[in-house]
């Protein structure tokens, strides 16, 4: 049909176009108006409410009243189960026929006693397809159960989404319903989605985008809502748009489907058992439809859940990993932090992660897949290596607040040197839904542009799980290859890394850290948390020594592989990236918490230190042996007097080594510092540059000074201070004879809103920079802030020290829990305890008790052993009892003290043998390396090092 060509501005020919597909503006007479036919109720539906998580077998057992569409549920967290019972209409004979559910909860439908589909419509999922063409042969009656979770996508939050949860929402089921789905408008629907996306997306400057236009208007004209006979013509006219090629130059687009769910969040790790099954089995239902489809999903602890509570998607899943659509990736047990962890803790992760998916799948993971952690330990390049990874996704480092980051593919080295090739999605989202405003940005945002012509496209539902939709392949479907759009590919992860390692020759590398200019609150918040995870890395640490050095003296000694399996699982679990952070409801820190408690843990080490039989083994642990510097620390309790007249007493410490101070002139060490702490947004995430302007010290004394110890082996004072009305501080100030450092120990009483607790030494030191504690390793970062890269280092991270040393003299800071950090010029800062409010009302509320020590030394902090004494501050001596007639014996020494022997353990997946047989180099996957057997001399094993480097050894030790 001819249309003679009429006048119009860009405007009204795209607003025609937008009103026309538009579920607002004309729904009457547009087209999506006709995106459902005839309507029809159900025969029954009926509801169970229970405050559990009940498995089907007991759901289907419960009594169901009769409800209907409008009616509310809930309170939240609670799960109803619905019964629904309908029959299709003869008259729907070779009809597309859906079930509609809409509610503000997120559904599970079930049939034939198995999860089929999720059902959210936050996900865009609000449609059960019950049959493609309604045959006569094809079941008209049916029943279903949904499974509703009293939450939404991202949990419950009051007033806003990261709020802590409302109790006492109710959930609304909206929509319930037979639908007649007409597929055709779904396909022209999206036909013009996509020429209206690449209109707004190119521009008015773009001659592409101008053929988008008017093939959109020219389609309306053609197009006739009431008449299905019309849209083969609208279609056909966007067909010849979207089959218009590329060059050969043009940009390519690795599409891959994924569905980030965090562990836990926003809701508990029990319903993310059920987004993991919500998600996956829409998946896996996609699959079945698009065999083109290719998935790609992280976190082996994940996998292991859906495997216990849901076998039959596990197996189904199991299949396509097969097949090669569903793709694992990632190699740990979480997307952990990647920072806060120790690094035997990420050596952990990896190493049940890869076993897991080896178990499972039958196969390794070759990337590393990390997208939304809060920053990235310069020693995970050597980590990921020596489990068997040298590719690495991530994007998280898009949210910096202040410097843009200058690559999206590159090669990032670590503290020994070891590389990775990186990538980090240019679209910077994990969570695309294949639009054209995302392939734009792909394109437009890559900052690699004629170094790498490759990048990564992620699509689908993303953080509270949900996934891809089949809206999202269709859309990519129709722009594979159309001019003006860079081409898309359906692809895996060892495809991009293959074409980017193909090309790699003009890549740059990034040397260092990976710090995240955001989200730096998050090395303090929930300090109950990192109190727990120091504390049960510490004690896992000796439970396994101690079971080697029982073992290697009585055979007989039963290993406890099982039980530290279990633990330690549970231990990397809570080292996901919104659990050790902090950035979670009060509900993931109780199941935390609960799981650092150890009732199994205290049992395991009761039963190596008690109960072991081993009448003439000696099981004690140990206390690092350094060289101690014998030098003594002064404590100086001073009284100053305001010009007010207010008296007021406040403790430091005055350190002295022979004749020089530590503390700068007329400072005060050990100084208590309260800050106003309200972030832009990201309430428990973030502490913002401008705090440091509210300082204020916490002078006001409570209780005096008091002399608790004066003599002997340790001489020790008290004090208590007021923070505020609701707050305070008691602390006991420890030397112990031939201790090198001051110890800390410290209880606070902690009742604040929006505030930060740090703790100050204005050292009499001066450099450029200073160095902290990272995983098998340290690093410096600066003290000063020339430019924005050093600025946004305001609060840094770092573990058990951090140092700040001239030539020939230095302070070191030790702690055993805490992992926030500040050195500004010679002003060393420990933060100690913040009081956000979302998504927690009531973070960090209550008593803490922890321990800092100060440590002045001379020379390096190498020569004066800061790393061993900062060991022995966090492994405390364990003493065991009747064990006075015992001979003293040694398993292992180290002869250079710049080695630190971390970890001992028994090797499960190695047999032992009798014969001693060589020692082997291994990886970190504990898999032994034969072509390079260790040197082995008159019982000494010969290692040789290079710097920050891991080195794991198989030893046969009897």
């Amino acid at each position: 049909m001819y249309h003679p060509p009429v006048l119009k501005n860009r405007r009204t020919l795209l607003e025609r176009s937008e009103k026309f597909i538009s579920d607002t503006y004309f729904t009457d007479c547009n087209l999506r108006g006709r995106l459902y036919g005839d309507t029809h109720q159900l025969t029954s539906l009926s509801v169970s409410q229970t405050a559990k998580r009940i498995s089907y077998s007991e759901a289907v057992q419960q009594n169901f009243q009769p409800c209907k569409v409008g009616d509310a549920f809930g309170s939240t967290w609670w799960t109803c189960w619905f019964k629904v019972v309908l029959k299709i209409p003869e008259a729907w004979r070779g009809k597309e026929v859906h079930l509609r559910w809409e509610s503000d909860g997120e559904g599970m439908l079930w049939r034939d006693e198995q999860p089929v589909q999720g059902l959210t419509k936050e996900g865009e999922k609000t449609s059960y397809i019950l049959s493609e063409c309604l045959k006569q042969n094809e079941p008209h009656s049916i029943t279903l159960y949904v499974e509703l979770a009293c939450n939404g996508l991202f949990g419950a939050g009051q007033g806003s989404f990261i709020a802590a949860p409302d109790p006492n929402r109710k959930y609304t089921l909206q929509k319930a319903e037979l639908v007649v789905f007409n597929r055709d408008v779904q396909e022209l629907l999206t036909d013009f989605e996509m020429l209206v996306d690449i209109v707004k997306m190119l521009g008015e400057e773009d001659q592409r985008g101008y053929q988008a236009l008017f093939t959109a208007n020219e389609m309306v004209n053609l197009c006739d809502p009431t008449d299905p006979d019309s849209f083969s013509s609208a279609r056909s006219l966007a067909q010849k748009f979207f089959s218009q090629r590329n060059g050969q130059s043009q940009h390519i687009v690795h599409a891959m489907g994924h569905c980030h769910i965090d562990s836990a969040w926003l809701w508990p790790y029990e319903e993310t058992i059920r987004k993991c099954a919500r998600s996956w089995v829409t998946v896996v239902r996609l699959m079945e439809k698009n065999p083109e489809f290719i998935f790609t999903c992280s976190q082996a602890q994940q996998f292991q859940w859906v495997k216990n509570w849901y076998p039959g998607l596990f197996s189904r899943i199991q299949y396509f990993v097969q097949k090669g659509q569903f793709i694992p990736v990632g190699g740990t047990w979480v997307e952990m932090d990647g920072n806060l962890p120790s690094g035997e803790s990420m050596v952990r992760q990896f190493l049940e992660g890869q076993n897991f998916f080896k178990a499972e799948f039958g196969q390794y993971c070759k990337e590393f897949w990390l997208p939304d952690t809060f920053g990235y330990s310069a020693q995970l390049p050597q980590i990921m290596q020596g489990a068997g990874i040298d590719r690495f996704l991530t994007q998280k480092l898009s949210w910096n607040l202040v410097n843009t980051f200058p690559h999206n593919t590159f090669f990032w080295e670590g503290i020994d040197g070891s590389q990775v090739l990186t990538h980090f999605p240019p679209g910077n989202s994990y969570e695309m839904k294949g639009k054209i405003e995302d392939l734009i940005k792909t394109v437009k945002h890559n900052k690699d542009k004629g170094r790498a012509n490759h990048s990564a496209v992620l699509f689908g539902f993303g953080d509270g799980g949900g996934g891809p939709t089949q809206l999202m392949l269709d859309r990519l479907q129709r722009v594979q290859d159309s001019d003006g759009l860079p081409r898309v590919n359906m692809s895996t992860p060892d495809r991009l890394f293959s074409e980017l390692q193909a090309e790699s020759g003009l890549l740059c590398t990034w040397s260092g850290e990976l710090f995240l200019e955001l989200h730096n609150g998050t090395y303090t918040t929930q300090a109950k948390i990192k109190l727990g995870n120091r504390r049960c890395e510490a004690l896992l640490h000796d439970v396994e020594v101690g079971s080697c050095l029982a073992l290697s003296q009585n055979v007989g000694f039963s290993y406890p592989t099982k039980q530290l399996q279990e633990l330690w699982r549970l231990l990397l679990l809570n080292q996901f990236h919104d659990v050790i952070p902090g950035s979670c409801i009060e509900m993931v820190v109780e199941d935390a918490l609960e799981y650092y408690k150890g009732n199994s843990l205290y049992c395991i080490v009761e039963y190596i230190f008690h109960h072991s039989r081993l009448h003439t083994s000696v099981m004690a642990f140990y206390k690092l042996s350094w060289t101690e510097w014998g030098k003594v620390l002064q404590i100086g309790i001073f009284v100053m007097r305001q010009s007010a007249e207010k008296l007021f007493c406040n403790t430091f410490v005055l350190m002295c080594f022979g004749y020089r101070e530590a503390i700068s002139d007329g400072c005060f060490g050990n100084q208590f510092v309260l800050f106003d702490d309200v972030p832009l947004y990201w309430d428990a995430w973030d502490v913002m540059d401008y705090h440091l302007q509210t300082r204020k010290p916490v002078v006001d004394v409570i209780k005096p000074v008091q002399v608790l110890s004066s003599g002997g082996l340790r001489g020790s004072v008290t004090f208590s201070l007021r923070i505020s009305a609701k707050s305070s501080i008691t602390q006991e100030v420890i030397l112990d004879a031939n201790c090198p450092y001051i110890k800390f120990s410290t209880q606070v009483d902690w009742a604040e809103a929006h505030k930060f607790l740090k703790v100050e030494f204005p050292v009499q030191v001066r450099s450029s920079n200073a160095t902290y504690e990272i995983q098998f390793g340290h690093l410096q970062r600066p003290t000063h802030r020339n430019t924005s890269w050093d600025w946004v280092r305001f609060e840094v991270w770092g573990h058990k020290w951090a140092d700040v040393s001239e030539h020939g003299f230095g302070v070191a800071l030790l702690n055993d829990c805490k992992y926030g950090y500040s050195v500004h010029q010679n002003i060393m800062t420990l933060s100690l305890l913040r009081a956000p409010k979302a998504p927690d009302a009531n973070a960090d509320m209550g008593h803490h008790e922890f321990t800092y020590a100060v440590m002045p030394h001379a020379g390096s902090f190498q020569e004066a052993s800061v790393i061993q004494h900062a060991y022995n501050l966090n492994f405390p001596l364990r003493l065991i009892p009747d064990m006075n007639n015992i001979r003293p014996w040694s398993m292992f020494t180290v002869s250079s003290a710049a080695v630190i022997l971390e970890t001992i353990k028994q090797v499960p997946t190695l047999e032992t043998g009798t014969n001693p047989g060589n020692s082997l180099l291994c990886d970190l996957l504990e898999q032994p390396n034969y072509s390079r057997p260790a040197e082995v001399n008159d019982s000494k094993v010969s290692l040789t090092f290079r710097p920050f480097q891991i080195i794991s050894l198989l030893l046969r030790i009897f």
